[in-house]
């Protein structure tokens, strides 16, 4: 339980392994990195679910918050899609296909430039990412528990500290 500095999980168990095993190693970070790793493999399985409930994958999703964090008219080029969500042309292309495929998003000329496309969250799309979203925060509220919301804002403000510098590159 959030607080209960009495308690023991995994990483303790491990940093205290290699504690025994390696005294010459300032082994600490593991008491922040391998919970952060563990965190995520938890949290990728929630949101995983989360996002199957609506009958999206990630990548789904992940173009189509994209699309819908654009604001009215919910529409960006592939070049800023895959800016954004950090993959290839090629694989920018093909997410594009699925999508339309589904009926997700649709192309359309750019009213900018003649040559160019936009990508547009349709009707059907807005519904499924918004409601995707909402059981996504359900779910990550669930996996937060009991943590008190100061912890939650101080939490927040060391992780951006560690992953600032990442995100600068």
């Amino acid at each position: 339980m959030a607080g209960d500095e009495g308690a023991h999980d995994e990483v303790d168990r491990i940093v205290e392994a290699w504690h025994r095993e390696r005294p010459d190693l300032d082994v600490r970070p593991l008491e922040v990195l391998s919970r952060v790793s563990r965190l995520a493999r938890h949290l990728d399985l929630a949101r995983r679910g989360a996002f199957a409930r609506h009958d999206l994958e990630t990548w789904e999703f992940d173009v189509l918050a994209a699309l819908r964090r654009a604001g009215e008219p919910y529409r960006l080029s592939p070049g800023t899609l895959l800016n954004l969500t950090l993959v290839t042309s090629g694989t920018m292309t093909n997410r594009i296909d699925r999508l339309a495929e589904k009926g997700l998003v649709e192309r359309g000329p750019s009213p900018d430039d003649r040559r160019g496309v936009l990508v547009q969250l349709t009707d059907a799309g807005l519904t499924r990412v918004d409601n995707a979203f909402a059981d996504l925060l359900d779910t990550e509220r669930t996996l937060l528990g009991d943590l008190p919301e100061p912890d939650r804002v101080r939490l927040a403000e060391l992780l951006r500290q560690v992953v600032t510098p990442f995100d600068a590159h």
